[in-house]
């Protein structure tokens, strides 16, 4: 219902000839139900944000309202809602944006991007945030989720991670954000009962870093999981593995 009502402002905004900023709401609330779909902790996390920014933004706003000698910079950047609203040239190249900046635009467009146009309805969407975010909570935390439930069955079938001499085999599991790949190390540390049996590659990881990750992946037989983003496949030979699961398949076609 969010969705839907924010994206029906989206189409009004284009339809009064903003386009770019409709662009930006749309693709925000489309990575938004792309982190519903990728786990619990992603929408909640997500959610939580955007909450937070928003309300950082009601705030300028308000005060900006309040004043007597008003900031023409500071109006100016509070009437852009974002740093880059997006284009639809740049909506077509999204697939050839390295997965890193990648994140980095979504992140910001996700937490931001708002077709609210008042204090008053940018109050309305915060007081929606603000139940959303409490029910992504509680649904993060009510021990239910089924992909979770399906990888831990993966994880704890010794037919598939071992081999036929009892030795343990290793296993990528990629999945597309941050927040997603800490809920799953967290999960999987605690159900191996080794917090160094699992390993991370995200954007922010250096070259150099990767390439220490990829050694202790492939070297090191205590070593037992790597849970990555796209950035793992950007230049490292991973084949040392035997598993690979794609708990979230890239949104992209290309990639």
């Amino acid at each position: 219902e969010y969705v839907r009502d924010v994206m029906n402002r989206a189409d009004r905004l284009k339809a009064e000839g903003d386009g770019r900023r409709g662009n930006t709401v749309g693709f925000a609330l489309t990575v938004l139900q792309r982190r519903l779909a990728a786990s619990p902790e992603a929408i909640w996390k997500s959610l939580q944000r955007r909450r937070d920014r928003l309300e950082a933004r009601r705030i300028e706003m308000e005060q900006i309202a309040n004043s007597t000698q008003r900031d023409s910079s500071l109006e100016k950047h509070l009437r852009s809602l974002l740093e880059r609203d997006l284009s639809d040239d740049d909506l077509e190249d999204i697939d050839d944006i390295p997965e890193s900046e990648l994140e980095d635009i979504e992140d910001n467009v996700v937490d931001a991007a708002t077709a609210a146009q008042t204090v008053e309805e940018l109050k309305l969407e915060i007081r929606v945030l603000e139940k959303l975010t409490e029910l992504a909570r509680r649904v993060r935390f009510s021990g239910t989720d089924k992909k979770w439930t399906e990888l831990r069955t993966i994880l704890t079938d010794s037919a598939l991670t071992r081999d036929e001499a009892g030795n343990l085999r290793k296993i990528i599991i990629f999945t597309e954000h941050k927040d997603t790949m800490n809920y799953l190390i967290e999960q999987i540390r605690t159900l191996i009962g080794r917090d160094e049996a699992v390993v991370a590659i995200h954007g922010g990881v250096g070259r150099e870093d990767r390439r220490k990750v990829q050694n202790l992946f492939t070297q090191d037989k205590d070593v037992r999981v790597l849970v990555a983003t796209d950035a793992a496949g950007e230049g490292l030979n991973l084949q040392r593995a035997h598993l690979m699961v794609n708990y979230a398949l890239p949104w992209y076609p290309n990639r």
